[in-house]
């Protein structure tokens, strides 16, 4: 039952869905998390597998970048394939003086400057939150392993380049920016499925100093990864 943009068929994807922005992050985690990873999708690229955790079944593909891109994924997943629930798993700039690079960010809520959710329901500014239930086992995990992390909201930007009104941003609490949460979180809530998007700040806004490498993005996610199957198998 393939769709324009994933050509699977219907239980070829777990229940529960990772979700990266790069499709070679998730090949990374599939070989990392479940050694019985199968691939199930490698449309333009964007590959999706599927395997076990513990075993849990368990899913994880590629978004590709901003809020489009991953509507598309999202839809299709929710809608076409039994998935759901989907966890972002991704890094993010920071915002707030409180956040630090390396830190992890459970995103409660995601603000926007895109579209994406104003059409949903004209007239109407749809609020994009995530799923209680996944927020809650991640941060449960998190304090079982008695790290600290971050729990409120960020922004889901459209422009990668444009500036941002940071210090008004950080001054009404938003820890962080990235492209892809508020519109995951308004797929979600068109089919009554679950989402949540676990984040790894990799640099900072207000202090470029503590800037991770390119190298180091694709590395130091671990723990933010380890909170996402948490809530996933929640």
């Amino acid at each position: 039952m393939a769709t324009p943009h994933i050509d699977a068929e219907k239980g070829d994807f777990a229940p529960a869905v990772l979700m990266p922005g790069d499709p070679r992050r998730a090949q990374r985690i599939a070989e990392q998390l479940m050694p019985d990873a199968r691939l199930v999708n490698d449309v333009r690229g964007m590959s999706g597998y599927t395997g076990t955790v513990d075993g849990k079944p368990l899913s994880v593909m590629g978004s590709g970048m901003g809020q489009p891109s991953i509507t598309i994924y999202a839809t299709e997943l929710l809608r076409d394939f039994g998935v759901e629930r989907i966890i972002r798993v991704g890094t993010a700039g920071g915002i707030a003086p409180t956040v630090r690079v390396g830190d992890v960010v459970v995103a409660m809520g995601a603000h926007t400057d895109s579209a994406m959710n104003a059409a949903r329901i004209p007239g109407i500014h749809f609020s994009a939150v995530a799923s209680y239930d996944l927020a809650a086992a991640a941060v449960g995990a998190a304090h079982a392993d008695g790290e600290p992390v971050h729990v409120g909201t960020i922004i889901s930007r459209d422009h990668f380049y444009l500036p941002s009104p940071i210090e008004t941003l950080g001054a009404y609490g938003v820890l962080a920016v990235e492209m892809e949460a508020a519109a995951l979180y308004g797929v979600a809530a068109e089919f009554g499925k679950e989402a949540l998007t676990v984040l790894t700040v990799s640099d900072h806004l207000l202090d470029p100093s503590q800037d991770m490498s390119s190298a180091d993005r694709e590395t130091k996610f671990q723990r933010a990864l380890s909170l996402a199957v948490a809530a996933a198998h929640s």
